[in-house]
């Protein structure tokens, strides 16, 4: 996983409206606020899951705020671009675990055993969360059962 992969899944330049190459580029991004445009770019990838607005909005901060920013192209807060960033970061580590998009985004909306029957998009609104989720990608990456 690269950060550069993680800036494609915001939009990159053209949503990102600068080069994001490295971690600090990242950091310097997401504490600046990232453009509300950058949110559409994930909201179009897991539209293809049928996974709706809403819940992207409620892992990453108020929905009305949220489609208030999306409309007037407003930046996001810190927090907010952080959980969007980790959103897309998730996102990237899963398709590089299973090396396909769509299987990558499916698995993220199915309920896992490991998980205790959530699913693991649900559980990226909190950093313990997106940790435990991170933790099964690896031991699905080394094979073993998850």
């Amino acid at each position: 996983m690269t950060t550069s992969s993680v800036a494609e899944k915001l939009g990159g330049r053209k949503a990102l409206g600068r080069n994001v190459e490295t971690e600090s580029d990242l950091i310097d991004a997401v504490r600046q606020g990232l453009p509300a445009r950058a949110l559409d770019y994930i909201i179009a990838i897991f539209a293809e899951e049928q996974i709706p607005q809403a819940l992207l909005y409620r892992l990453i901060g108020s929905s009305r705020t949220l489609q208030r920013k999306r409309t007037h192209n407003l930046k996001l807060t810190s927090l907010e671009s952080d959980r969007l960033a980790r959103l897309a970061r998730v996102l990237v580590r899963a398709e590089d675990v299973f090396s396909d998009g769509a299987r990558s985004r499916h698995w993220l909306v199915q309920p896992n055993r490991a998980l205790d029957g959530q699913r693991p998009l649900d559980l990226l609104d909190s950093d313990t969360g997106t940790i435990a989720v991170e933790r099964i990608l690896g031991r699905i990456e080394h094979g073993v059962y998850s």
